[in-house]
């Protein structure tokens, strides 16, 4: 066993399931990239004040950040979500709004590792700066539920929620507080900290002794202002619109402090109700401006990798698929006729891989068995002499002497996966 080991809460991503996380990525930008969305690429490390904005009654913030002084005395943090980061270059950078991002990667939580839970976890997303109309959050959401269903997710459900405008939360705020105080020593000791910091929060405890104070809380909807009525009434009109199904759920008010308006959550159907959160997101006013930016309104969901591929590991759907390689080169002349073969093929739009260190015939036809190449090249003195390839399949049929000259249009021909620029 090696002397180190991955540190809690980290993992290595080994092939072929490596194969399936540039695949999930792919797949979400070419769904968000055909709706307007660009890529950005954020720092993993940025000054600690960015994500502080989150909220200071947040865990995220105040228990589980990885934030530390660099060798310049700057207190900084790698990043533990990407939307603040979104903001900071927003305030920084000041681009022409609407801003329509999406983003990819890894981000870092000290919490507790657990099935689909992870310290170093990845995640992608979307963000729209500078918009502030009812269809942009219709359009945000029908680009995560365009997403599962592009990975052949059937038991994904959303729930959605408006948390008002700022004063209307403000009010509901107070009367959750009201309420939760009145329990008294009924509540959970976590909660009684919570509500201090934040009675919205109260509502995500999924501790037993809490949930009868839960269930009789306030409504947000109680406290609506007209306008935010008529902002989530839109909302849902949209959702139906596309038939896009969807249930609400008062309780919901997710993790981060700067929602307002419009939030959602994708809960897949076969995990454990607990850690059943694919992800979520919602509108958010404030942050921007927090960062130094002018006031600006946006938008925007984090969905998180592990979890989602747990769902489709579930449901039997977009499973790990290596790329299969077209062909195995086999040299048994000294290898520098396999460094020619293999620069050619590659270049021509193959996947090529080959033996090494002079092995025996026999030692490279079982490199080429395992490779699950279709076809194996074997050059000997023979084809040497007269410049030429035996083609052997690997998967049944008859092999074949193929002139050099004429290799290229043979494979390209006869093999039934055909990849790069002979498709």
């Amino acid at each position: 066993m090696s002397s180190f080991q991955t540190s809690p809460g980290m993992r290595d991503i080994l092939p072929p399931e490596s194969s399936r996380w540039r695949a999930f990525t792919q797949v979400f930008a070419d769904v968000v990239e055909a709706a307007g969305y660009q890529q950005l690429i954020p720092p993993l490390l940025e000054d600690l004040g960015v994500f502080t904005r989150i909220g200071d009654a947040t865990d995220v913030v105040t228990k589980e950040m990885y934030d530390f002084v660099d060798k310049g005395d700057r207190r900084v943090a790698l990043r533990p979500e990407q939307t603040a980061s979104v903001c900071r270059s927003f305030a920084q950078h000041r681009p022409v709004t609407p801003w329509k991002v999406f983003y990819s990667g890894p981000n870092f939580r000290y919490e507790r590792p657990q099935r689909g839970r992870y310290r170093q976890f990845d995640q992608v997303g979307i963000e729209v700066l500078g918009v502030d109309d009812p269809m942009l959050d219709v359009e945000v959401i029908a680009l995560a539920w365009e997403f599962y269903q592009q990975l052949g997710l059937q038991q994904v459900s959303l729930i959605v929620n408006s948390l008002g405008e700022p004063d209307d939360r403000s009010r509901y705020v107070e009367a959750l507080r009201t309420h939760f105080a009145a329990a008294g020593d009924s509540l959970t000791e976590q909660s009684r900290t919570t509500l201090g910091k934040n009675p919205l929060r109260v509502l995500d405890s999924k501790r037993e002794p809490d949930a009868p104070f839960i269930e009789s809380a306030p409504q947000i909807s109680d406290f609506y202002s007209d306008e935010a009525a008529a902002h989530f009434d839109a909302v849902q009109a949209g959702l139906r619109a596309l038939d896009i199904p969807f249930t609400l759920e008062p309780k919901l008010v997710r993790g981060l402090d700067y929602y307002r308006r419009t939030i959602f959550e994708f809960q897949g159907g076969t995990l454990d109700s607990a850690q059943n959160a694919l992800g979520g997101g919602g509108r958010y006013d404030g942050l921007v401006e927090a960062l130094g930016g002018p006031a600006t309104s946006g938008i925007g969901f984090a969905l998180g990798v592990d979890r989602t591929l747990l769902a489709c590991d579930d449901e039997g759907v977009f499973a790990a698929e290596p790329r299969d390689l077209d062909a195995f080169v086999v040299d048994v002349v000294g290898g520098i006729e396999a460094v020619k073969l293999t620069a050619e093929l590659r270049q021509a739009g193959f996947a090529v891989d080959r033996g090494y260190d002079n092995r025996s015939m026999k030692a490279q036809m079982k490199l080429a068995n395992r490779s699950n190449a279709a076809v194996a090249l074997i050059i000997g003195e023979d084809e040497v002499a007269n410049n030429a390839v035996v083609v052997k399949p690997m998967r049944g049929g008859d092999q074949q002497t193929i002139p050099r000259s004429e290799l290229i249009e043979h494979l390209s021909g006869n093999l039934s996966q055909k990849t790069g620029t002979h498709d």
